[in-house]
């Protein structure tokens, strides 16, 4: 009888392992989310080179780093079973607050925020990771209450467990982010099947607050917004042509996305972007860049993607073989949704200027990590539910 060495049976194992593992990979939101990624560098870099004098790569290396981490964190957390982690829920709730919580003792005030920790030369957002906690945590929640869902009381206790750490970052303060953790408990309560009756009564306090944050609180001498939140918020119905105010920031994002035309100016010929005239351009205005450079043909390019993005989040949704998995899914795509609606909405001046960045596009170390430890997400649950039909 021929017997296999051991050197070979495990080559063989490993070799079987790695086909499983490439059969049950969703290679087309791979390559979808790689597409925008490699766009996004090259954007970065090709519109930072004077933004440093003497190191002109100094983004585009930094932004490569990101990018690996987020890549090693989309591996890492693709691996893990989320119905195990759900089960530490409270734990994973207590962690985030904590770390929130540190933010307003352990780091300066920049720009009038405290938002970030800093780590040598790097800068941590507790925030941004939040929102994968945060989705983790609610859907942990509703499927260990799954009998109470669509009770008064378990919306009331879903309401405070997201609303706590919405409240700290909103003092933060951080806006943009408080909003996307409101965005991702109306997900998670919608496909739990909450009755309608409470998201009225959600829709009508959350009516109330903004109308008493934005006016009668105003007008009475009590300001809850920071000045210049109050300026993001009416920007777009009002440009300031001042160079250091939000309306003129939205005037010069209006005109580099019209400068480019159908095909664009090319990278050396962003006249917009490379003269500075556009502010934030590596960040919260990346798709203006984007456009000015590589015109609607460009711009388009991109929606497309972000839409195909969409199309296999919303499939991994569909066909998730657990509760978790698809409360967890949906919320990720809710999000993702979220931000490249409000984000390009503000750039073409249809939506009010938040701070919220661009999936995948968008400068940024703490951002870019946990969008690719998303997709992770989106990956293992795919694989997941491939496993299980076989």
């Amino acid at each position: 009888m021929t017997t296999l060495s051991p050197e070979r049976t495990g080559s063989s194992d490993f070799a079987a392992f790695a086909r499983d593992a490439a059969a049950r990979l969703d290679w087309l939101l791979l390559l979808i989310v790689a597409g925008i990624t490699t766009m996004s560098v090259f954007v970065i870099r090709a519109s930072t080179q004077e933004e440093i004098p003497g190191d002109p790569d100094f983004f585009f290396t930094r932004q490569i780093l990101f990018v690996g981490l987020g890549a090693v964190a989309m591996l890492a957390v693709s691996m893990i079973d989320l119905n195990r982690l759900a089960r530490w829920h409270w734990v994973l709730w207590g962690g985030l607050l904590a770390s929130l919580a540190v933010v307003f003792v352990a780091s300066q005030a920049v720009r009038g925020t405290n938002r970030w920790i800093d780590i040598g030369p790097f800068s941590l957002q507790p925030s941004e990771f939040g929102k994968v906690i945060l989705t983790i945590v609610l859907a942990g929640l509703v499927v260990e209450s799954a009998s109470r869902v669509g009770t008064v009381k378990f919306t009331l206790l879903a309401l405070g467990v997201a609303g706590l750490p919405a409240a700290v970052v909103f003092f933060q303060p951080d806006l943009g982010t408080a909003i996307v953790y409101a965005v991702i408990l109306l997900t998670i309560l919608f496909i739990a099947g909450t009755p309608w009756t409470h998201f009225a009564v959600i829709g009508a306090t959350i009516g109330a607050t903004v109308t008493a944050v934005l006016w009668a609180l105003p007008t009475s001498g009590v300001d809850v917004l920071q000045p210049y939140q109050m300026d993001r918020l009416t920007a777009f119905v009002s440009t300031d042509p001042d160079p250091g105010s939000t309306g003129y920031q939205l005037e010069q994002s209006t005109t580099a996305i019209g400068s480019g035309g159908a095909l664009g100016k090319g990278p050396s010929g962003a006249s917009q972007t490379i003269n500075d005239f556009l502010p934030e351009h590596q960040t919260d205005f990346i798709f203006a860049v984007t456009s000015e450079m590589f015109g609607f043909v460009g711009a388009g390019g991109i929606l497309v993607l972000f839409g195909l993005l969409l199309w296999r989040g919303l499939r991994i949704t569909a066909s998730a073989s657990t509760r978790m998995d698809q409360l967890v899914a949906a919320a990720i795509v809710a999000v993702i949704a979220f931000e490249v609606f409000v984000n390009i909405g503000m750039t073409v001046g249809l939506m009010p200027i938040t701070g919220i960045p661009l999936p995948f596009m968008s400068y940024g170390g703490s951002h870019t990590v946990t969008m690719l430890a998303a997709v992770g997400i989106l990956l293992g649950i795919n694989a997941r539910r491939t496993s299980r039909t076989r």
